[in-house]
């Protein structure tokens, strides 16, 4: 049967274009995630609030929030740093038994695993990474008491071996470093931005409990407040050993009631990048990450 005319120059044409036309382009878009908590001004949790109560700063210009999402399930990996050396003998086994309450509170086996460090002059790890509660109790029962302060090379090292992976883990996990301790690093070999810069790195947020009972600010305080803050954690002072559970187990409870949001890179040069988040409501404070290290090419 002939084909007719017209209809041979229709499929000549298309397959013309077919032949001619340009492959399809395909752009991969970074993402900066933003992992935060929202609280009133009486300290309080603010759990649900929407995408549209939020705006997303970067650098001081506004970005486009792509994903929004209210988090209270994500899989939780968990650095437990305690201080052992000598300035907190005293305090160490009210530590002992708050973190290990803590980490049987909050690590559902199969799915979060937590380390716990050991540090005075250097950190030791006692137990690595595992969902098994008791095991974590038994290297938090091993600790013992002696020596100076190394926090920031502790700081640095779980972060650089324990914290950062590279690429990305899927799903997304929430990577929280719980450190108590008295602040006053007397013994380290890296700085205190350094450690902070390597927590950056790692994406991790940090929880600090201090052990400084005495009523009054330290500089060592002022350590952990800043690590805390820097990275969207807090930092918590209590008044006396008993009252280490108590933040503990606010800590767990930030930790199922968070925020996620992403947005994409505009740029990649490695260079630190700093986050504001706001809120449509006035009297809300937003605990969140100052920044981040942008990939390189």
């Amino acid at each position: 049967m002939a084909v007719p005319a017209a209809s041979q120059t229709t499929r000549k044409a298309a397959a013309s274009q077919k032949q001619t036309q340009a492959p399809p382009i395909h752009v991969q878009v970074n993402l900066e995630n933003v992992l935060f908590t929202v609280v009133n001004k009486k300290n309080q949790l603010v759990p649900n609030l929407s995408k549209d109560d939020f705006s997303v700063y970067e650098d001081g210009k506004p970005q486009k929030i792509l994903f929004f999402n209210r988090e209270n399930n994500l899989p939780l990996r968990i650095g437990v740093l305690i201080d052992t050396s000598n300035s907190i003998r005293e305090r160490l086994h009210f530590e002992q038994r708050a973190a290990t309450d803590f980490l049987d509170d909050i690590v559902r086996p199969g799915r979060d695993e937590a380390f716990v460090l050991g540090f005075d002059v250097e950190p030791v790890m006692v137990q690595d990474y595992t969902d098994d509660v008791d095991k974590l109790a038994r290297g938090i029962d091993s600790l013992q008491a002696g020596g100076g302060t190394g926090l920031y090379d502790a700081l640095y090292y779980a972060c650089k071996q324990k914290m950062i992976y590279n690429p990305t883990p899927q799903p997304y996990l929430r990577r929280v470093l719980i450190i108590v301790s008295d602040g006053q690093d007397n013994f380290s070999q890296h700085s205190r931005d350094e450690a902070l810069a390597m927590a950056q790195k790692a994406e991790a947020i940090i929880y600090a409990i201090s052990t400084n009972w005495i009523g009054n600010s330290t500089r060592g305080d002022k350590v952990l407040k800043f690590l805390a803050s820097e990275t969207g954690g807090r930092a918590f002072f209590p008044f006396k050993a008993s009252d280490l559970a108590g933040d503990f187990q606010r800590i767990s409870r930030e930790l199922r009631s968070q925020y996620s949001l992403a947005y994409a890179i505009p740029g990649n040069n490695g260079a630190f990048r700093k986050i504001t988040i706001k809120t449509r409501e006035k009297g809300l404070k937003v605990l969140a990450k100052t920044g981040y290290f942008a990939p390189t090419e």
